[in-house]
């Protein structure tokens, strides 16, 4: 039972994995420092002050704290800034320079089967 469970520690899935957390909340640790300490003082000097929690208004008593959204929508929008730009955007430059993408290869796989069947009726009705 001990082999047993050995074997699956350390089975590939399982160590992938474990190395895709941890390099996963160490990614998450960099874009969030990319925002709170690049991008959301950039947003700060374009807009005069880069917290808007303190934004409200209220109606018929009910206080609305607009602010808050903003603020998780700007979080939200800088994250998805950051990873685009600098994560998505160099990885399809870099494949795009190691060739072709993994759906040209299905495509032209895809063809060639049509070519295959295609040579072969012809060879069939001769």
């Amino acid at each position: 039972m001990i082999k047993e469970f050995r074997d699956f520690l350390l089975r590939g899935n399982v160590v992938d994995l474990a190395v895709a957390v941890v390099i996963g909340a160490a990614f998450a640790a960099l874009v969030n420092s990319l925002v709170a300490d690049v991008l959301t003082p950039i947003i700060g000097a374009i807009v005069g002050k880069p917290d808007f929690s303190n934004l409200n208004f209220t109606i018929n008593g009910s206080e609305f704290n607009y602010g808050n959204f903003l603020n998780a929508l700007i979080a939200f929008l800088s994250v998805a800034a950051a990873v685009f730009f600098f994560v998505i955007k160099p990885m399809n430059t870099l494949n795009r320079l190691r060739g072709a993408s993994s759906e040209e290869e299905a495509s032209e796989l895809e063809l060639l089967a049509e070519i295959r069947d295609e040579l072969r009726a012809q060879r069939g009705s001769n």
